[in-house]
């Protein structure tokens, strides 16, 4: 077994056939086709269905593995060039798209003028798709709705937003500036679905008052939902930054009482320690947050967050 049929794995997987991998690994397909061969001849399995160019779950494995071991020999490249000050290297981030608005302009800004020598490879998703990225190695970092229930991912909350309702004009809840939620559940509402943090969060604060939520759609995407709920599809429950004040339509921010407050926070492999280069970028991403959250209506910093590292 050697790194070339590994990174081999990794390119198939990623770019979901052996001609793609090929090109991104900027070799010929038979070079791909041989790497994986062999890896597959010494673990005695098939790692990937020919057929449809997806991992088995032998490869799913394997390809975990690997995504560690070539993080662990970028970070001794890291590390080493960080002892000469010398800061480098790409770092894969996701981030869910409601934060992603506000966040990543400065953030780019601040690491371009502090470390240039760090790529920042972004990958905007819900916290659903981005969660298992984390696990299987593919993302180095994710700033993600909390809390996370997952042995192998580690948190840190690092600031707080209000949920409230967006609702159009027309729809009987712009009456209100703000609503009980147990009057809320008397609505349809766009909800994101069965099993999402934050919709685990309403159906557990509904069933305390003994009543529940109904849906008139079920939306995996913050965005998205608002989107709607701005086009007059129906109201929507969403984090204040899904609806930034600034932003001016025919819809309307309904608070509501008796909902806790949205936790963000960053996500890593808890079985990896961080690289002098996620180190730096870590530090810059604080420092941005810090700035930023106070300057955005209904975010607040989490007084107990420390820096991180």
């Amino acid at each position: 077994m050697d790194l070339r049929q590994l990174r081999a794995l990794a390119a198939v997987a990623e770019h979901q056939s052996f001609s793609a991998a090929a090109r991104a690994l900027h070799t010929v397909q038979s070079n791909v086709s041989n790497h994986i061969a062999r890896l597959e001849r010494e673990l005695g399995s098939t790692l990937i269905d020919r057929k449809t160019g997806q991992l088995t779950a032998e490869g799913e494995v394997v390809l975990k593995r690997a995504n560690r071991i070539s993080d662990e020999l970028d970070a001794i490249e890291a590390d080493v060039a960080g002892l000469r000050h010398d800061i480098h290297g790409s770092i894969r981030f996701g981030i869910i798209g409601t934060t992603a608005r506000w966040l990543v302009p400065p953030l780019l800004d601040a690491l371009d003028q502090t470390h240039p020598g760090v790529q920042l490879i972004i990958v905007d998703a819900t916290t659903t798709s981005l969660i298992p990225q984390l696990q299987s190695g593919a993302l180095k970092a994710a700033l993600v709705n909390l809390p996370v229930d997952d042995p192998e991912v580690a948190t840190h909350e690092l600031f707080l937003e209000d949920r409230l309702v967006v609702t159009p004009l027309d729809h009987e809840l712009a009456q209100f500036d703000e609503i009980s939620l147990a009057e809320l559940t008397q609505f349809p509402l766009l909800l994101s679905p069965v099993g999402t943090q934050l919709r685990d969060t309403l159906d557990a604060a509904a069933q305390k008052l003994g009543t529940t939520l109904t849906a008139s759609a079920e939306v995996d995407g913050m965005r998205l939902m608002a989107s709607l709920a701005f086009q007059g599809y129906s109201p929507a429950i969403l984090p204040a930054s899904a609806a930034p004040s600034w932003l001016k339509g025919d819809w309307k921010r309904v608070y509501v009482t008796e909902l806790s407050k949205r936790g963000v926070g960053l996500a890593t492999s808890a079985n990896a320690a961080p690289s002098a280069t996620d180190q730096a970028f870590y530090s810059v991403l604080s420092e941005v947050i810090q700035e930023q959250v106070p300057n955005h209506e209904g975010l607040s910093l989490n007084p107990q967050a420390s820096a991180l590292r």
